[in-house]
């Protein structure tokens, strides 16, 4: 059902002709973290308490924040290549862990259970 083997294959057509190399995963990891802030600053601005800094904010959030998630899978397609790991297997075999370990954790969590809204708290709202 996932496509991420077509993913791990355009990027790595991509860095055979565009990118030269792949950069050592000591300096794609770094760059992960790098890309992840920029989405956290960017998250945290949109959907968060904190303002743009005058003339920062961008002109489509939603566009802003798909191009920092695409940078991020990027550098995760990358760093999958770079140590042969098939993130169509392994994504696969993660769902599965999930779903036998919380497939119904979730539904039994009072936090998640949706809020009624009455009048104190429909002015917090």
């Amino acid at each position: 059902m996932t496509q991420f083997f077509a993913a791990q294959q355009q990027v790595n057509d991509w860095i055979k002709t565009s990118g030269i190399r792949y950069f050592n995963e000591m300096t794609n990891l770094s760059n992960l973290m790098e890309e992840t802030g920029e989405l956290a600053s960017l998250m945290g601005r949109v959907y968060g308490e904190q303002s743009f800094k005058k003339g920062k904010a961008p002109e489509c959030p939603k566009s802003a924040i798909a191009d920092e998630l695409t940078d991020v899978l990027f550098i995760v397609l990358c760093l999958a290549n770079q140590m042969d790991v098939d993130l169509d297997e392994a994504f696969k075999v993660n769902m599965s862990k999930k779903t036998n370990r919380d497939g119904t954790r979730h539904l039994c969590n009072e936090k998640l259970k949706p809020r009624e809204i009455n009048a104190e708290t429909a002015d917090e709202q």
